[in-house]
This record gives structure tokens, sequence and C-alpha cells, in this order.
């Protein structure tokens, strides 16, 4: 089956390397560092992290946005323990390299930036051949046959870190038969954020697995996030904001329509500060904004020195990168987007670590715990559609004390969840220092 698998690889990859080229139209970093996708790297890849670190080399992979940030703890956890040892924290986005490169310049040479190869057997040895690392953490689900064959076979262990695995994950897993019971088969330790994605992970035929919880509880928000987000709200002023957040396609007309319709029950000038999930999308959001006649200022062409937004702004677009923070600190409500369509949700922890009451929609199985435990702590609220969105909105922004009360059970319920990268970091020193 695996060899199948990779067959299509090497089929797929004239069609995989052409779409790459075509998504760089929108975003170039798809059309940088092909080489690394590949598995080729040149003597000087920045400067060898085998070869310059005294101490092991710890492989992190993070896919994108979302996992790159989950996984910021768990670094600077790492870099603190092994002090001798760098990190290669890989990726498959221009968006995740970019975030990985904002979150962790703070480290310096100890942390070396790469695109995962392709899952080839011989990428992915090439990979394993140049940075030689002592362990390679995957993180939440990510799951490739052939990278997991060759860590195996080259003595590599692999954990897979912050796992989840939900319902629907695991049917499509075991539709692909021994392709991914043997890969599983092949990870040395699970680190999973439930009991329930445990045991959805055992089904599949892994032999060790702990119940860590999520990682993304332990995420500290940055002062620098929070100058941005208190600069930000100087500039709205006192006008009341409703923050959509990481919003995706289908999810901005349901809001933009609901929000003109039901505006009415809205303090007078209250904002809405919409932040798409894709960059990508960013123009695209914009236009849809301006044609239903309402006026839109993008966050990157706000001045942030002291001076006001204009009152005549309706609509805050949300256009820059790696300020989901400062945004989450400058609202007064936080929607929490994937959540209106059967997409799965985000991860609404962030916001509850800034004590901000938090709505979400119908569809969070991505977050299916998380989503639930927040709701039973009253941090959370769960709306039907986008109408219902504003509605919920509209009452809340008209009653301080059930807002401010929303906004500390928020709080209390992040605060409660700590602790999983230190359950997670006192898993890993048997196969790191072997």
């Amino acid at each position: 089956m695996r060899l199948f698998y990779s067959l299509m690889w090497w089929l797929a990859l004239p069609l995989v390397l052409t779409r790459l080229w075509l998504r760089g139209r929108k975003e170039p970093g798809y059309r940088q560092h092909w080489g690394e996708r590949l598995g080729f790297y040149s003597r000087a890849t920045a400067a060898d992290a085998a070869s310059a670190a005294a101490g092991p080399t710890l492989w992190v992979h993070a896919v994108s946005v979302g996992e790159t940030r989950a996984a910021e703890p768990l670094v600077d956890a790492l870099l603190a323990e092994y002090p001798s040892s760098r990190i290669i924290l890989t990726h498959m986005t221009p968006t995740g390299r970019a975030t990985g490169k904002a979150l962790f310049a703070k480290h310096g040479e100890r942390l070396v930036q790469s695109y995962l190869p392709y899952d080839t057997g011989s990428m992915v040895s090439r990979f394993i051949r140049h940075f030689q690392p002592s362990v390679c953490i995957l993180m939440e689900t990510e799951v490739w046959p052939n990278l997991i064959a060759v860590c195996g076979a080259r003595k590599v262990p692999v954990v897979l870190a912050n796992a989840r695995l939900s319902e629907r994950s695991l049917r499509k897993a075991t539709r692909l038969g021994s392709l991914m019971t043997d890969a599983a088969r092949g990870i040395t330790l699970v680190a999973a954020q439930t009991e329930a994605d445990a045991q959805r992970v055992r089904s599949l035929g892994v032999t060790r697995v702990e119940v860590t919880g999520s990682i993304k509880f332990d995420v500290v928000v940055p002062e620098a996030a929070l100058a941005i987000g208190a600069a930000l709200r100087a500039a709205i002023g006192a006008r009341p904001v409703l923050l959509c957040a990481s919003t995706r396609e289908g999810e901005e007309e349901l809001i933009l329509s609901a929000w003109q319709a039901g505006r009415s029950a809205l303090p007078a000038e209250t904002l809405l500060l919409m932040v798409p999930r894709h960059p990508q999308r960013f123009d695209e959001v914009e236009k849809m904004i301006a044609a239903r006649g309402l006026t839109v200022e993008r966050r990157s062409k706000l001045a942030l020195d002291g001076g006001a937004m204009p009152h005549s702004v309706d609509v805050l677009l949300g256009d820059s990168m790696g300020e989901m923070f400062a945004y989450y600190s400058a609202c007064d409500i936080a929607f929490v987007g994937g959540s209106l369509m059967p997409l799965g949700g985000q991860n609404l922890i962030e916001p509850a670590a800034l004590g901000k009451p938090v709505l979400i929609g119908q569809h969070t199985f991505n977050f299916a715990l998380v989503t639930e435990d927040a709701l039973a702590a009253g941090g959370a609220q769960r709306i039907t559609d986008a109408d219902d969105l504003i509605a919920t909105t509209a009452r809340l922004l008209n009653d301080s004390s059930a807002r401010t009360t929303m906004g500390l059970n928020a709080q209390t319920f992040a605060n409660q969840h700590r602790g999983a990268t230190r359950r997670t970091l006192a898993l890993l020193p048997s196969l790191i220092d072997a």
C-alpha cells in the first residue's frame, strides 16, 4: 500500500508543483525555497543545524499558522531544557513559516526553518541525512506514512504532540487501511489532548499514548501584541467592537448580511472587525464589504501613532499577519470563525485567555471538547447562525454585567487548563537522550 502511495506522489508531483506556482500569484512565498520541498539543501542551509549544534537537533513540524502558534510553548521549553540543542522547525505553508519567523526570532541561530519535503522516501531521507535529527515531533494531526517509515529505518523516534483526532478524521484514516495503520504503529509516542483523542489514536494501533492536554492553553500572550492591541483600541476609540476572527470563505457574506439587517439593535457606532483566516482573501473580502455600501478600512493602512480612525468606518479589515492576539485584545466580543459552516471551527483558547466573551457557531468538530468545556464554564456561547451572532452580540453589548461575567469565566477556563507543555516535556527525555 505504501509503495502505491509513493507512486501516486511521484505521478502527482508535476501537478503539485504547478499548483504551487499558481498559488504563488497571490502568495509569493509559495514560489520560494522549492529545493527544500524536494529535499535538496545547500551546504550553507542556515549554517547546517545538525553540524552546528553541540547537542541534539530536535525536529518540530508545524504545518501552518495554527500549529506554529501552538508549538511556541513547546519549542521555548525544549530550547530551555536542552541548552546545547538546536531546533529544525518545518512547515508546509508560507504563512506558517512567516509566523514561525516572527515568533522565534528571539532564539537566533538556535532555530532553523525549512519546508517539509514532500512525502516520498528519497526526499525525506535527504532531509534526515542533512539535518540528522535526534527526534521528530509532529504537531497535532500530521501523519505522513513515508516520513514515519524513514524515521523508523533511521532510528529517529517519532512523537505526535498536542495530538487531536476527530471521529471524522478517524473515519478517513480507517478508509486508507494499512497505509495509515502501518504509519500509526510506527509512531513512538502520542501526547493526546483529550482521552477521547487518545482512544481514537489507540484504535489505529499506536502502542504508547498519553493524555497531556492542549499545549495551546500554555501560550503566553506577547507583550508586543498587547501593545499593538492597545494602540489599535486607542485608534478605534470608545466604539464597541465585534471581532469576527479567522473567518473562512462563505462566512463573510453571511456575517455582512446579518450585520446590515440587525445593525439597528446594536449600540450606536459598533465596529465590525473582520479578520479572514487566509491572507490571499484579504482583497476579495475588502471588495465584498465595499460592494455592500459599507465603509472599510484596512489595518495595514491604519496608523497607530495616536491618530483616531474616522467614525465613518463601518468595518475594519484585519489584513496583517501575526497580530491575532492584538485583534483579540482590542475587541469587546470575539466570534471564532470556521464554525458557521461545516469546517470544524478554530481555536477559541486565545480570546478566552485574554478574558473575552467568545461566540462560536454550530460546527466545532475540530475542537469539540475544548469548545464544550468553554461552553460549560460559561466563557463561550454557541450561536445558531449569523443572525443569531448579531442578536447575541447586541444583547451582550447592551448588558455590561453579563459581558464582564462571561469574559471572566473565559479567562478562568483558560487558566485552569494550563500545564500540557510541562506534561509533554516530561515524556521526551528518554527519546532525546537515546
